[in-house]
């Protein structure tokens, strides 16, 4: 029985093992790759450098996709997170006709194919454009609202999902001993979704920061993010430059989940 039960609990720590191994090869494999130092990846590598690094550095297009990437994906949060909350609230407190449908309404984007939402988007904008007589396409304005309609989805499911388990009566008893809406919302509500709302900033940053299909379509001259400047490069040279610019990605990223676990847990939301 001892038998059973020890050979029962190393295959479980062997398959968990296994899956984390074949998530993580890839971005291993490109952060490996960024440090070789022949233009051709061979295994095993011939030596190891920073030039690719350098490289990227020396790129005007990475360094300004990165900026604009930025910039962008911090708009689209803090436009689409406020609203997604609000959403979410209403959806999970309010009892009104059509509740159903709004939650599928809002949550419909995530089911949806990138590159088919962003061809829908781009010709809907084409469209608008002929109706109020003015450039959407290629306009900050333009990208900045289709991001936002990444960030209001994630954040419906994130703050939803953080609303679970949460105690009404707690709002209830503020309100009884003469705590205002207002008070309530911002001394009770919003403490408790906290961990969802921190959730879904964190989210709806990455899937702006790191979004191509969009971004590819609606992008005008001398305003392209850093996917678009990455797919650029890759058309006319093939080498561990990208790998370089994919590696700095991966670490402001794995900066921002640490930072983000280390306030607020990310496990209580999931």
């Amino acid at each position: 029985m001892t038998l059973n039960r020890t050979f029962s609990k190393f295959a479980y720590y062997l398959l968990v093992f296994l899956a984390y191994a074949f998530i993580m090869a890839p971005v291993l494999a490109v952060i490996l790759v960024s440090f070789f130092s022949s233009q051709i990846v061979s295994f095993p590598p011939e030596g190891w450098t920073l030039r690719w690094f350098a490289n990227a550095w020396a790129h005007r297009e990475f360094a300004e996709g990165l900026v604009t990437s930025l910039q962008l994906a911090l708009i689209a949060t803090a436009i689409g997170v406020p609203l997604g909350a609000m959403a979410a609230y209403g959806i999970n407190r309010g009892k009104f006709k059509g509740k159903s449908a709004l939650s599928a309404l809002l949550l419909g984007p995530l089911a949806v194919p990138a590159i088919i939402a962003g061809t829908a988007l781009y010709i809907f904008y084409i469209q608008a454009e002929f109706v109020i007589d003015r450039t959407i396409v290629g306009s900050t304005a333009g990208l900045v609202a289709a991001h936002v309609l990444l960030t209001i989805p994630w954040t419906v499911k994130l703050v939803s999902a953080g609303m679970e388990g949460l105690d009404m009566r707690v709002e209830e008893a503020a309100a009884s001993l003469g705590a205002s809406p207002r008070v309530v919302t911002w001394r009770i509500t919003i403490p408790m979704l906290r961990s969802g709302i921190v959730a879904a900033c964190m989210f709806s940053f990455i899937q702006s920061f790191e979004n191509l299909e969009l971004s590819l379509l609606l992008t005008g001259p001398g305003k392209i993010t850093l996917p678009v400047a990455m797919l650029n490069y890759l058309e006319f040279r093939i080498d561990p430059t990208l790998a370089a610019v994919g590696t700095v990605q991966i670490v402001l990223i794995g900066l921002l989940m640490v930072l983000t676990d280390r306030y607020v847990k990310l496990s209580r939301v999931f």
